[in-house]
């Protein structure tokens, strides 16, 4: 069974083939593969715009698309040789559809020298990834450079995303980049679009990011979001809380009930997974793990979060916590129509913080 690539490798690799390109060091075969697009597209990109320049790209660089094209048309493109310049510079995007991509390996075996093939193979489209054991697979990784795109687990995006924001010459302090990542979500292609929005956005003199940027820039309120809510239940302040879901009941398409719960579950769910290892920490008698080695062992985003809840951890115990996990799920139930009592998401909500608040 082939070993599967870590997000670290993964970018590793990334910025390899990224520092190659830049100096102008090619290889004739790219296969670029995985179920992360971002960084499929942004190499494809890169090698699409370094390669050639815009006079050369007119005669020598061909774009396909794999439903639209087949294995022999992609073969007899990268056996052309180039007009008026070095390469010839042959682009195959959603490689995924293209059939019988297998029989690439007629052309990958003994690539041109004068050729640079491409081939951008999106996981996603079709739930597999590309077959390792096959001839054209193994023969891409003889003669080219072959990249596996991963998607980041929560608490991994934190170094890509840090790295990103340095190299377009910023910095972002822990909240804001909170917010960031509770606001886009995983999305990777998203979250590069919103830090390139603020780069272009901030005061030239102005180079760290903060709240007060993303809500400005971004569109997140700095004071009525998820990201609020939960600091203000981990820390019970319930005058703050309610506030924030009393704005929630009055915008429900922005803020659905829901995704409210589901967000609050996971709060509840790291402090349960906290109180665990601090507990099994003392049993055993020794420390508890760093901030970086419990952000995977809790689920937490970021180190941010990490001390948010260990400075909190000690006003929620374990039996509290256990008891408001079977509210939430309560809750979530009506939500969705079950035993709601005509209560709408708001009131709903209102309803659910009081509880979480006076439990004991």
């Amino acid at each position: 069974m082939a070993k599967s690539v870590k997000f670290s490798d993964c970018l590793l690799e990334f910025n390899s083939i990224m520092a190659d390109v830049e100096a102008r060091r090619f290889s004739p075969i790219y296969l670029l593969a995985g179920d992360e697009g971002y960084f499929i597209d942004a190499l494809a990109d890169k090698l699409s715009t370094t390669i050639l320049n815009e006079a050369e790209r007119s005669f020598n660089q061909i774009t396909v698309y794999g439903l639209d094209s087949n294995v022999g048309n992609v073969v007899n493109l990268c056996r052309q040789m180039p007009m008026m310049g070095a390469y010839e510079v042959i682009i195959v995007r959603e490689a995924q559809q293209l059939a019988k991509i297998e029989n690439l390996v007629h052309y990958t075996s003994s690539p041109q020298a004068t050729t640079i093939l491409v081939i951008c193979y999106k996981n996603k489209e079709q739930g597999r990834g590309i077959d390792k054991r096959t001839a054209f697979y193994k023969s891409c990784v003889k003669n080219g450079r072959v990249f596996e795109s991963v998607r980041p687990r929560d608490y991994e995006v934190d170094t890509w995303l840090t790295g990103y924001i340095s190299n377009s010459g910023f910095k972002i302090n822990a909240k804001a980049l909170a917010m960031l990542k509770e606001h886009v979500g995983m999305d990777v292609a998203r979250m590069a679009r919103e830090i390139d929005k603020l780069a272009v956005s901030m005061a030239e003199d102005d180079r760290l990011i903060t709240d007060a940027h993303i809500e400005q820039y971004i569109g997140i309120s700095k004071e009525f979001n998820t990201f609020e809510l939960n600091d203000a239940v981990l820390k019970q302040d319930v005058a703050r809380a309610m506030r924030i879901a009393d704005h929630f009941a009055h915008n429900p398409k922005n803020y659905p009930i829901t995704l409210t719960i589901t967000v609050l579950f996971g709060l509840f769910q790291q402090l349960f997974l906290l109180n665990y290892l601090i507990w099994d920490c003392r049993r055993r008698g020794v420390a508890l793990p760093s901030d970086m080695e419990l952000l995977p062992k809790i689920r937490a985003n970021n180190g941010y979060a990490v001390r948010e809840l260990k400075a909190n951890v000690g006003r929620w115990n374990n039996r509290r916590v256990f008891g408001i996990l079977g509210l939430l799920r309560e809750y979530d139930a009506k939500s969705k129509g079950v035993d709601s009592g005509g209560l709408d998401g708001g009131e709903l909500l209102k309803e659910l913080l009081l509880k979480i608040f006076t439990l004991q």
